[in-house]
């Protein structure tokens, strides 16, 4: 296998990616997929921390309203992330390495709260840590706890995956003349409002010179291609 192209990122993984083809819920046997995914990167010698979305279970912005304030909205949200990342952790387990799950609201009965300092022992100890709650706070995404926890954890890069293989000026699903960057600047991104990020997470990981790569991860193996080099896939950024 070819060397990986970076030591330490951190995978962002969408709720709705876990639910497969149902529009709800956890498809049991694409969470196995994605695990022996993560498994498999994590022996080519990566430092592997993931952030998990919720949106197969709850969205809080979808909720929020009249009789639902929007913290109340994003801290439900934040739960569902906590369910998902607890069922990526099983299965991780399930195929042969040891993870942990570590939450920005503090629930120890469920899992470890975060602490940056024990985050990144369980790193150099060769666990995959699984970032759950969000970044604790309402009104911020999961794309941007994903460049927030990349950049405490010293990684190098931030692997997004969508169901689309990179960035595309237009959804590709909707437009059949949508053409697909093969690297774009963080500036640039943010500029052309395009979807595949919220503007806060490009503009902190365009602060913080963080990479990101966007890919596909329906097809078997998607983690560990992007890792070697060899996946279809958009940067964001720079590898410098």
């Amino acid at each position: 296998m070819a060397e990986p192209a970076f030591k330490r990122v951190v995978v962002k993984i969408s709720g709705e990616a876990l639910s497969g083809s149902e529009p709800f819920g956890i498809d049991q046997p694409i969470v196995e997929r994605y695990a022996a995914d993560l498994v498999s990167a994590s022996e080519m010698g990566v430092r592997l921390g993931v952030v998990v979305g919720g949106g197969n279970i709850l969205r809080g912005a979808h909720l929020s309203g009249e009789n639902l304030s929007r913290p109340t909205a994003d801290s439900m949200g934040m739960l569902a992330t906590v369910m998902n990342a607890l069922v990526l952790e099983a299965a991780i387990e399930r195929a042969g390495t040891p993870a942990r799950t570590m939450s920005a609201l503090a629930m120890p009965q469920v899992c470890e709260t975060f602490e940056r300092a024990r985050a990144l022992r369980h790193l150099e100890e060769r666990r995959i840590v699984i970032f759950a709650g969000g970044t604790g706070n309402p009104y911020f995404t999961t794309d941007t706890t994903a460049v927030l926890r990349a950049a405490e954890m010293g990684c190098e890069a931030v692997l997004k995956a969508t169901n689309v293989d990179g960035v595309y000026s237009a959804d590709p699903k909707k437009d059949p003349t949508a053409t697909r960057y093969e690297q774009l600047t963080h500036e640039e991104a943010i500029r052309s409002d395009l979807k595949v990020m919220d503007a806060t997470a490009f503009a902190l990981a365009r602060e913080n010179r963080m990479p990101i790569i966007v890919f596909a991860i329906h097809e078997a193996n998607a983690i560990t291609a992007v890792l070697s080099g060899a996946g279809r896939s958009t940067l964001v950024g720079s590898r410098n």
